[in-house]
């Protein structure tokens, strides 16, 4: 019997999606997932349905599922992030040799990737951390993947990745070497935290032009239907425009009826608690989770729920509402992807990892949740200038939002009058003047510091980097 290519460990959603699309690009699959006492196999179900008559080796036996894998073995684990990978680890390291590779396609802490990797680097085992995006159907059709780790493994598994991948808008893999170390999960949890920024920015279009404008779900569909056509196109987009036409059984909008309460699985809040780590300022990816939390404040917000204008006097013009909102979304989403690249570039000088951004930006134009024509325009900033510090420091996106500045600052005055929450749209304004701000009042809170705990302070008429203290209360007039 002929060797298999790669092993997949995991057969749930995404591992069983991810081997059939390997497969489907002409590579022998070994399939293992775990079995419970009981109850039917999962692999033996995999086999009997998507998996009959396919290039598959399945076994419910782990040595035998190693052992049919061609040297050195390629094996990945799609499992529940944390203690889970290390337990498939410990379970498989008996069964390897020196030079096999284990790939970990979940959602993982990259602080665990770093671990990970020196761990079995002492073991002579190649590990790689590899971030995936796209759900259900992207691992089957083509995800957007970002690998890291151990070099050395990436030229003995980069065919397979590459052609299993989506596709950048030249055609290009949405799959590249991200870095050493933790770096591919530490751009995928960046990823997600740009995603559910951009996913907040439309909830916040989406409730400005339901309770502001009074306008039908099937209205806010259209309309984000015709953004989706313009700058504004994107993923997160498109199926929200879908979303909304959907209907219950009564045929009123299935959206109304779905409690306004937002889960999450972690990356968001590892995200916003990183940037905090690093010192960076990610103001609105941190508001975007906050915002989870206070949706899942039900009861409390039942309590203490204000009453609110709801009247098309708010918003006299239609048509010039929804410009002002466009351009809000436009210049918010920029900012959202700056602050993004811009907590990537910063940690990886931090941490050695050499991430070129521009690499970044083209692996996800395809396959992944947050793919928009905006990462284009981003990918040609960082190819033209891979030291670019911000985003925001291109001219063509600080000229871009120069103009879009009336809109924004117009719809965050609409949401204030209607007392409507824009945590992001708001954050992203007051980050964008933050940072054009030559002048911040953070000359007074330094002056506080000392007052209080003498942390000292440098001054604007000395050279930086020497610090002066005074005694206030002595000089107190």
């Amino acid at each position: 019997m002929s060797k298999s290519h790669i092993g997949i460990y995991g057969l749930g959603v995404m591992g069983r999606n991810l081997a059939l699309n390997f497969e489907e690009k002409g590579n022998r699959v070994s399939v293992y997932n775990r079995t419970i006492p009981g109850e039917e196999t999962i692999t033996n179900n995999f086999m009997d349905e998507a998996g009959a008559d396919k290039d598959f080796f399945a076994s419910e036996n782990l040595e035998s599922f190693v052992d049919s894998i061609e040297r050195p073995r390629k094996i990945m684990m799609m499992v529940k992030a944390g203690a889970p990978v290390d337990s498939v680890i410990d379970e498989l390291l008996p069964h390897l040799s020196e030079g096999d590779i284990l790939i970990d396609g979940g959602n993982s802490n990259f602080k665990d990737t770093e671990r990970r990797v020196k761990e079995l680097s002492e073991k002579n085992i190649l590990f790689v951390g590899m971030g995936v995006s796209g759900g259900e159907e992207g691992a089957r059709n083509g995800p957007s993947m970002m690998p890291g780790g151990n070099q050395n493994a990436w030229n003995q598994t980069q065919s397979i990745f590459k052609t299993s991948s989506a596709k950048a808008f030249d055609g290009s893999p949405c799959c590249q070497w991200i870095g050493k170390g933790g770096a591919g999960h530490f751009v995928k949890m960046v990823h997600n935290g740009i995603e559910y920024a951009d996913m907040q920015l439309i909830a916040e279009a989406y409730h400005l032009m339901k309770e502001c404008a009074v306008m039908s779900a099937s209205e806010i569909s259209e309309q984000f239907s015709v953004w989706n056509k313009t700058v504004l196109n994107s993923y997160l987009m498109e199926i929200s425009a879908e979303i909304l036409t959907v209907t219950d059984e009564d045929g009123q909008p299935l959206v109304d009826t779905i409690l306004d309460s937002a889960g999450q699985k972690g990356t968001g809040k590892w995200t916003a608690i990183t940037s905090l780590e690093l010192g960076i300022p990610l103001s609105g990816i941190t508001e975007a989770v906050y915002s989870r939390f206070f949706s899942s404040l039900v009861d409390l917000r039942a309590t203490l729920s204000a009453s609110r204008k709801k009247s098309t006097d708010l918003v006299p013009d239609r048509d010039e509402f929804l410009k002002d909102l466009s351009e809000a979304l436009q210049a918010a989403r920029i900012t959202a992807y700056a602050e993004g690249f811009y907590m990537i570039t910063q940690a990886g000088r931090e941490f050695g990892w050499e991430i070129n951004p521009a690499s970044v930006a083209k692996i996800w134009q395809g396959g992944c949740i947050i793919r928009s024509k905006l990462l284009e325009p981003i990918e040609a900033a960082y190819a033209e200038n891979p030291e670019l510090e911000h985003l925001l420091l291109y001219p063509q996106f600080s000229d871009k939002i120069d103009g879009l500045q009336p809109g924004w600052r117009n719809t965050i005055k609409t949401g204030i009058d209607a007392r409507i929450p824009l945590p992001c749209l708001s954050a992203y304004l007051a980050q964008f003047d933050s940072l054009r701000s030559e002048k911040l009042p953070a000359n007074l809170i330094q002056a506080q510091r000392d007052y209080f705990g003498a942390h000292t302070y440098e001054r604007i008429d000395k050279p930086r980097g020497t610090f002066y203290h005074t005694n206030w209360q002595d000089n107190v007039k």
